[in-house]
């Protein structure tokens, strides 16, 4: 039973960090030097953005409740604080930043690749983590 918890989990959290590192590694950079014009380039982003916590958030709930039922503990901080993270840029960046100022933009994009960033590591560093311990690697 164990074991089916653990695949479980462990396929959440390739997803996871998988989908972070694509975004950060190709989508963004590509629509930066896609889009010459910056409010076509703000409005792409939220585009991209819109309705991702809804499909995120139950992914964080499975991540923590398969961990727990699969008994790899030792990874739960790492995704407390990536959740914690995820929930500021959801709740209180995205909605700062849908009303900023043209010139306050830059300074959004910036905080928000030095958390998806953090949320990146986290969650790959958990998913390395686990994936080495469930193997046998150590």
């Amino acid at each position: 039973m164990t074991e089916g918890f653990t695949f479980v989990f462990l396929a959440l959290a390739a997803a996871w960090a998988g989908a972070m590192g694509y975004s950060l590694l190709v989508v963004q950079p590509k629509a930066a030097r896609f889009f010459r014009d910056d409010d076509q380039l703000e409005d792409f982003l939220l585009v991209m953005a819109h309705g991702n916590r809804w499909k995120v958030a139950p992914l964080i709930v499975g991540l923590l409740v398969t961990a727990t039922l699969a008994k790899i503990y030792y990874v739960l901080p790492l995704y407390l604080v990536a959740a914690g993270i995820f929930a500021h840029v959801s709740w209180r960046h995205w909605p700062k930043r849908v009303f900023a100022l043209p010139a306050e933009r830059e300074g959004f994009r910036r905080a928000l690749r030095v958390q998806a960033w953090a949320m990146t590591v986290l969650a790959g560093g958990a998913f390395l983590t686990a994936l080495a311990a469930t193997s046998g690697l150590f």
